[in-house]
């Protein structure tokens, strides 16, 4: 349990190096995209009764408590289920997997266990997408995941993208000056903005999975440590029992004697 307390406690600090360099570049896809569309409102996308689709980054190993238990919570909360257009589900994870192996509507897809391990199910998740979005048209993206700063459960709507752009007033006198047509730079932006965006929250995922193992492992092994010092206190008391019995015996002996 030592060694994989360590394990999970060497990989958050590997994946935290990248997630702060990752958060920088999604920073830099949202400041272009608040100029570009603040110029070009009308080439915001906009889903007409999308497909709603729910991501769930789980774990792919145990021994990390509630965690999977905690985003089908969340995700009970939140569906908008219809006869007519039921929710669709991605699980990520295989633990989480094993909870939703029976659920309609739901993609099972295999999840990270290691930094290296993330782009693979990056490309899993686009090409699962894309098979829902060539099957019901538009969709509507919401991913559930847990956040490693705050320890809970967070749901980020990342499709149709840039929602919270619309009506953005331009921050500078002229428009960006622009290589492609504005259509082909829009597509090209919303491509980078969805990789760099799920790069980012699968590493939080996983930092907050490695987190909660740590945390589960430090509490496995104190219980441990507390039942073997109890194991050992009781140990003792009980050949002390014996000692003196041992003790009262020779006495009653040598009383005999007499």
């Amino acid at each position: 349990m030592n060694s994989m307390k360590a394990l999970a406690f060497m990989e958050t600090h590997k994946l935290e190096g990248f997630l702060d360099a990752q958060r920088a570049v999604v920073a830099h896809i949202q400041t272009v995209a608040e100029d570009f569309f603040s110029f070009y409102p009308d080439a915001l996308p906009r889903a007409i009764e999308p497909t709603q689709v729910y991501l769930l980054l789980g774990s792919e190993r145990g021994f990390c408590g509630d965690f999977n238990q905690a985003l089908l919570k969340t995700l009970s909360a939140q569906a908008n289920n219809t006869a007519s257009n039921p929710a669709r589900i991605i699980a990520v994870g295989g633990k989480l997997s094993a909870l939703l192996e029976n659920s309609p509507e739901t993609t099972l897809l295999e999840g990270a266990s290691v930094l290296e391990d993330v782009e693979n199910i990056l490309v899993q998740i686009i090409d699962t997408l894309s098979q829902l979005q060539t099957q019901n048209g538009d969709i509507s993206l919401t991913i559930i995941h847990h956040d490693p700063a705050e320890d809970t459960v967070l749901s980020a709507q990342v499709m149709p993208p840039f929602a919270s752009l619309h009506g953005t007033a331009p921050q500078f006198s002229h428009p960006p000056q622009l290589n492609l047509k504005a259509e082909t730079f829009c597509i090209e932006l919303i491509d980078r903005y969805l990789f760099s965006t799920l790069f980012e929250i699968l590493y939080l995922s996983l930092i907050a999975e490695n987190q909660r193992r740590v945390s589960h492992l430090e509490h496995a092994v104190q219980q441990l440590d507390d039942k073997s010092a109890a194991l050992l206190r009781r140990g003792n008391t009980l050949r002390q029992e014996e000692i003196t019995e041992e003790i009262e015996v020779i006495l009653l002996s040598t009383s005999n004697l007499y």
